[in-house]
Order: C-alpha cells, then sequence, then structure tokens
C-alpha cells in the first residue's frame, strides 16, 4: 500500500508538473518531456552501466566564422568543474568510480555526456548536472584546454590523411554551415574568454535548445524523478533548427594539394543520403559493396594500396567517398571509377548479395554492445534520422534493399565525383579524374 502511495503521489507530482510521457511499442524506450526538454530512456536489463548524452542542437549552424569552436571549447571547460565539484574533487570521484564525464561539439550536434556504474549512478548524476547547469570555467581551466585545442589544430595538417580531410572539408563547404569548422580556428580559439564561454553557455541552456538520452538498467519512472528535479527550472527558451541545405555535386571537380609525400592521398566524395532520406539503407549497402570490391580489386589483386576504402558518413548533409593512398594512384582510381560504373549498370550477383543481411546483423550488434553506442545511435536518429524510432527499423530496412536498390541509388548519387589529393600534382592524370571534362 505504501508503494502504491508513493507512487500515486509521484505520477501526480509529474502530472501537476506537466510533464509529458509516451512509450515505445518496444516498451523498453521511454519518451518524456520536462519544461520542453525531450528525454528519451532505454531501459537495458542487467547491464552494470548507464549512459547519459545531453545534445546540443544545430552543431555549427549555431555559429558564425567570427565564433567557430566556440560551442566545442565552451562544452570541453564545462566538464572541468563547477561550484559543488571542483575540478580536484571531480577527478578524484571520477577515478575512484571508474565513472567518465566529457563533453565536445561537431558539425551536427554537441554533447555533454556521464557513463557510471548503476551503483554510482546517483552521486554522478548530481555531479555532472552540476557542472552541466553550474560550471566555473576556471580561467586556468579554460587556457589549458585552449593550449590543447590549439595544440589538435596545429597537428591536424601535419598528417597527411588528417591534411587530405581538410581540404575536403574546404573545398566541398564553400557557402555551406558545414564551412564553419567545429573545433574552431587557431584566431577564434586565441580570443575566447572564460567570459565569452559563460554567455554561450548560459545561451546554450535552454530546453528548446537540448535533448536527452539515456540508456541503462534503471527504472524510467526513478530516472523521470531525477531529470525533473535537475532541469525543470531551465528556461525553455525558443530555439528551432535552422535548415541545412544540399552540399554542392553539380559537377566532378579535382584539388590537388603539393607536398612531398612518398604515396598520393587521395579521396573522392559525392553525395549520399542522410538518416531521414529513404534511400539511405540501399545506399548503406550500395558502399559496403562498394567498399568490398575496391578493397579485394585494387589491394588484393592488383597490390596497388595497402588500404584502399569506401564509407558513407552519418551527417545531415551527407557524403559517401572513396579513397586510396598510391604511388599509381591514376590506376587506382581508374579500377575504383570502374567499379562505380559497373555497379551503376550490372545488378549484384545473388551469391555476392546473399551474405549481406548476415554482414549487417553481426555489424550492427556489434555496434550497439555499449550503452553510450545506443546513446548515440538513439540521438543520431532523433536529431538528423527523423526521430528515434527510426532506430528500431534498422535491420528491417536494411533486409528489404533488393539488387535494383543498389543499382539505382549507385546511380543517383555515385556520380560528379569531387575528388582531392595531397601529393604530387604532376603525377595526376586529370583525364582520369575527371573522365567526362
Amino acid at each position: 500500500m505504501k508503494l502504491l502511495i508513493a507512487t500515486f503521489f509521484t505520477l501526480a507530482a509529474f502530472a501537476a508538473s506537466g510533464v509529458a510521457q509516451t512509450v515505445s511499442a518496444d516498451a523498453a524506450i521511454t519518451e518524456f518531456d520536462v519544461n520542453g526538454l525531450k528525454v528519451i530512456f532505454k531501459k537495458r536489463t542487467s547491464s552494470p552501466t548507464i549512459s547519459v548524452g545531453l545534445y546540443v542542437r544545430g552543431g555549427v549552424r549555431n555559429a558564425t566564422p567570427e565564433t567557430a569552436g566556440l560551442e566545442n571549447f565552451t562544452l570541453q571547460a564545462a566538464m572541468e568543474g563547477s561550484r559543488s565539484y571542483p575540478k580536484a574533487v571531480l577527478r578524484r570521484e571520477l577515478a575512484r568510480t571508474g565513472s567518465s564525464i566529457g563533453g565536445a561539439s561537431g558539425t551536427d550536434f554537441g554533447a555533454m555526456s556521464v557513463v557510471s556504474s548503476k551503483q554510482d549512478f546517483p552521486e554522478m548524476w548530481r555531479m555532472f548536472t552540476d557542472l552541466v547547469i553550474n560550471p566555473t570555467f576556471a580561467k586556468a581551466d579554460v587556457d589549458r584546454i585552449r593550449i590543447a585545442l590549439l595544440a589538435g589544430i596545429a597537428d591536424a595538417s601535419s598528417q597527411p590523411d588528417n591534411a587530405l580531410s581538410l581540404l575536403g572539408s574546404k573545398v566541398l563547404n564553400v557557402g555551406h554551415p558545414y564551412a564553419v569548422p567545429s573545433e574552431g580556428t587557431a584566431e577564434t580559439l586565441t580570443k575566447f574568454t572564460p567570459e565569452m564561454l559563460r554567455a554561450y553557455h548560459k545561451e546554450m541552456l535552454t530546453t528548446s535548445h537540448l535533448l536527452l538520452v539515456a540508456v541503462g538498467d534503471y527504472e524510467p519512472e526513478v530516472f523521470r524523478q531525477m531529470v525533473t528535479e535537475s532541469f525543470s527550472k531551465l528556461p525553455k527558451g525558443s530555439y528551432r533548427d535552422k535548415p541545412l541545405p544540399p552540399l554542392e555535386f553539380a559537377k566532378a571537380t579535382l584539388d590537388v594539394s603539393e607536398r612531398g609525400v612518398p604515396t598520393n592521398y587521395v579521396k573522392g566524395y559525392f553525395k549520399a543520403p542522410n538518416l531521414a532520406d529513404p534511400d539511405y539503407y540501399a545506399m548503406r549497402v550500395a558502399i559496403t559493396i562498394l567498399q568490398s570490391r575496391v578493397y579485394q580489386i585494387v589491394r588484393v589483386q592488383r597490390n596497388l594500396s595497402y588500404a584502399p576504402n569506401a564509407e558513407m558518413d552519418e551527417d545531415a548533409a551527407n557524403t559517401g567517398n572513396i579513397y586510396v593512398t598510391a604511388v599509381d594512384a591514376n590506376e587506382a582510381v581508374r579500377l575504383m571509377l570502374a567499379i562505380i560504373d559497373d555497379m551503376k549498370k550490372n545488378l549484384v550477383e545473388k551469391d555476392e548479395f546473399a551474405s549481406l543481411p548476415g554482414y549487417f546483423l553481426t555489424t550492427y550488434y556489434l555496434d550497439q554492445e555499449t550503452n553510450i553506442a545506443q546513446v548515440r545511435t538513439l540521438a543520431n536518429y532523433e536529431l538528423i534520422g527523423g526521430g528515434w524510432r527510426n532506430s528500431e527499423k534498422f535491420i528491417r530496412s536494411i533486409n528489404a534493399v533488393t539488387p535494383e536498390a543498389v543499382r539505382d541509388v549507385a546511380q543517383k548519387y555515385m556520380k560528379n565525383i569531387r575528388f582531392v589529393v595531397i601529393g604530387d600534382p604532376k603525377a595526376i592524370d586529370r583525364r582520369i579524374f575527371l573522365p567526362e571534362q
């Protein structure tokens, strides 16, 4: 009877506070609202840890060239210490419990997260929420993080693969919100002060700007009470995501950055559907086939490169790419383009197609082994994939892909490839990279 009464008053309190709740057909996932803060909670029975991500919507759409890196800087610095948990206390407790807390921001969204054992979670939650709401942004912490961020930027271009990705971003993102680097620039990072971080943090900390996702073996009602106690007094704000235009792939391009390296580093980008697009699953299958063929032909059969690759990103304005590092980049790229051309013209053979469902089933569940991985998946679908419920359709959607659908997406997306190269310009034959020009 006492339990029933307590439950009644708990539910009554939520009703009085205007907290809304819906439960997935999968019953393991509960969705509720706390003063405008959307919360997605997945109960994972018998899991020894609990993972939570508090996501900041918008990513670089929240930035300008002058504020590049401000959100990333703010989220990292916020997790360094709070009024109730100074840095020394925080580090001691994290070490004692084996928990982790962190923050960062990327292209499409930012996040602050905590991973803890079930028994330590109440205390870790108190620490985490105090860091979220009451960070100190101590000058010493801000200066130390600034040094680390500047070092990361300086080091990024020193490695050819990183330089290749930076060149790709520079070429692809002209005039697009993605042109603002989420990590910032040396110029912007140098200017940010603790006062600027505090001001951005205050602007950011509204429930309409945030999304909370958690996975673990915890009672949904208990977690909902914790969220309400911690975040119900935050202002709602009026944040709305800005529309994100597509990237430009009107024609094939080639940009070469000269560098004295032993091999030429090549990446060719093409448009790809994002998580919310019905073509996404067929494209995932097509990229997997392309990756396998590239590896077999370019590496195994021809021994032109140690690690040729094809992959698809997970951005809201999404891309796929082919990649190779080779002395004879021309022959390697010629072969990869021939593979793509074959995929556009011919259906995948039944023998090659038959093993794909098992491959995706295995890799999907391996990727979902940890709670924090499941948090990220739910958040990705909620923020850029049309809603977290779509994450439950992954295997079913993959299994529904046909050879015809693979051919169709190859024709639709694997064209007007925009190549970037780090290496010797004289070693690159434009006629191979831009065959239709």
